[in-house]
């Protein structure tokens, strides 16, 4: 089952990023090197010819990896070093993108996702690679800890 570890698990995981939340993404797995993220474009997440945005795939890929990334060790946070996206069908109807961490660095993660339509059909493919971060101190009106980016450093 998923690990609760550092308030991190499946039921609360894409919850915490906020763009992941308002596009809908649910997190159904987030273990062991592997995540799934499932997916329906609402009519605002669409193209011109009425097929999930391409922007839309590419946060849900990257998504993807990076819970694959973290479901080893979810108190530890990881930022986008680089990504690269191939498209292979329209992305069309409810989709799920399924994440596999590949090799891990003790700094860098390297995965993998692939987007999939209602039939298993491989709609895009992303790899990318991932730097592990230290998460940030708690910010806002009560904190002494200045927001700033985590570090890519």
């Amino acid at each position: 089952m998923a690990r609760d570890s550092a308030d991190i698990n499946v039921r609360s995981y894409t919850s915490q990023i906020p763009f992941a939340r308002h596009l809908g993404f649910e997190l159904t797995k987030f273990e062991d090197g592997e995540s799934e993220i499932r997916y329906t474009a609402k009519p605002e997440h669409l193209n011109t010819f009425d097929v999930t945005h391409g922007g839309a795939c590419m946060t849900l890929l990257d998504i993807a990896m990076a819970a694959a990334a973290r479901s080893q060790t979810p108190e530890i946070g990881v930022v986008t070093i680089e990504m690269k996206t191939s498209f292979m069908r329209p992305s069309v109807g409810p989709l799920h993108a399924r994440g596999r961490l590949m090799h891990r660095t003790a700094t860098l993660a390297f995965a993998e996702a692939t987007i999939y339509d209602e039939q298993e059909r491989a709609c895009a493919h992303a790899t990318g690679t991932f730097k592990y971060v230290k998460r940030r101190l708690p910010t806002g009106p009560g904190s002494a800890n200045a927001l700033r980016p985590p570090s890519t450093d």
